[in-house]
């Protein structure tokens, strides 16, 4: 075997700038794969983050039948109200229920302006609803109860949407009104949260007009195992206070689970899309390996009837073409890899600074493998048929030729 590799080598070294070139073709297609499959992952590490899934006992409901344009819940025909929030909270599989507002609010602070997303904080049980939905002050404090013409801002505000860097202490317009920043949140990676403006309720009722209308209701079950039971409990007290039947319903009850799987879903439908693509590129390279490998054979024919006459077996012949289509294969999958890595390493850091969020480029070994493993058996396989026929030759007509 070792023999067989170091002549592999020996030939390859001998036509370099063929042996290159065909190193290209798959080359090509390996790092091609490798930047399609890294930036796949960390782009549905991307995805989701975006979800407000910081506990597998939360559930969200909110109202269907668009109207508008803008966040979940929001600008719908007939909204939840706060007597619903109410309701659900006294089912017995639900801990707790809060109302939350997403409204569109224009912010200012020192002639600059940004036009965002302002949340909803509930009047009590701050602290409780901070733990629900995984957020932490970076810089001075969330939220106290009874605090009120004062608001916490998403980490963006801090480091990327104004020039002068808002801190705590500092006041900004919301809606032409003066508000207080009591707080920065640590960052999450979330577009949501990230660049978020968090009011409390009563604040932004005034400042928005929107009443007892809510636009999301988040549910805490008393445990994960009731998860699905209080799904189907909060779905048949909706049904009975909006007055639809079965199958008819204008709200939507998600769970964690349920959410995560159709992401997975359709990020896995697309990733799969996109192998598929860089596949193709795959197998231009191990044409490129059958045309080399072909053109080998017929140069080398003289070569091959000495070896044969010399006592070589068909078996040796073919090995020895065998493993030099191989190696083709593996040094570009190996180049390929690494050049794969590196762009999609590069990809998602410049992704993370366009977008505004944090993820971290994942390397999976098992991907690596499975890439080079491919590498070389496509360049084995393309190099069958090349093999075959350098191994059939007849050695006397062979040193004829």
């Amino acid at each position: 075997m070792k023999d067989y590799i170091v002549l592999a080598f020996k030939n390859l070294k001998r036509r370099k700038l063929r042996s290159w070139l065909t190193i290209i073709g798959i080359l090509i297609g390996i790092a091609t794969v490798a930047i399609l499959m890294t930036l796949g992952n960390s782009l549905q590490e991307a995805v989701m983050s975006q979800f407000e899934i910081s506990s597998t006992e939360l559930l969200t409901v909110q109202a269907k039948g668009l109207s508008g344009y803008g966040a979940p819940g929001t600008g719908v025909v007939r909204p939840l109200t706060r007597d619903d929030v109410e309701a659900i909270e006294k089912l017995s599989s639900v801990e707790k229920a809060f109302a939350r507002n997403v409204e569109q609010v224009k912010v200012e602070y020192k002639d600059e302006v940004n036009f965002g997303y302002a949340i909803s904080i509930p009047e009590e049980d701050r602290e409780d609803i901070y733990k629900i939905i995984g957020v932490e002050a970076e810089k001075g404090h969330l939220l106290k109860e009874g605090e009120s013409g004062s608001v916490f801002l998403g980490h963006n505000y801090y480091d990327k949407i104004f020039k002068n860097k808002l801190r705590p202490g500092k006041k900004i317009l919301i809606q032409g009104k003066k508000f207080k920043v009591v707080g920065i949140m640590k960052k999450k990676g979330s577009l949501l949260f990230d660049n978020v403006v968090a009011v409390g309720d009563d604040d932004l009722k005034e400042l928005m007009g929107y009443g007892d209308d809510v636009d999301i209701i988040g549910v805490k079950v008393k445990s994960k195992d009731l998860v699905n039971k209080a799904k189907e409990e909060i779905e048949k007290l909706m049904r009975k206070r909006r007055d639809v039947k079965k199958g008819e319903e204008d709200f939507e009850v998600q769970t964690p689970q349920a959410i995560l799987e159709r992401v997975n879903s359709i990020l896995g439908g697309v990733k799969a899309f996109l192998v598929i693509i860089a596949s193709i590129s795959i197998i231009v390279g191990a044409v490129g390996i059958i045309n080399t490998m072909t053109t080998s054979v017929l140069e080398r024919t003289k070569e091959i009837g000495t070896m044969k006459a010399i006592g070589a077996k068909n078996s040796d012949i073919f090995k020895i073409f065998l493993f030099e289509s191989g190696l083709l294969g593996l040094i570009g999958g190996i180049i390929g890899v690494v050049i794969g890595l590196i762009i999609g390493y590069v990809g998602i850091l410049a992704i993370n600074n366009f977008i505004g969020i944090v993820t971290k480029p994942t390397i999976s070994l098992i991907l690596i493998f499975f890439l080079l493993i491919e590498s070389f058996i496509v360049g084995s396989a393309a190099g069958i048929v090349p093999a075959l026929n350098a191994a059939r030759q007849n050695p006397v007509e062979a040193l004829r030729k």
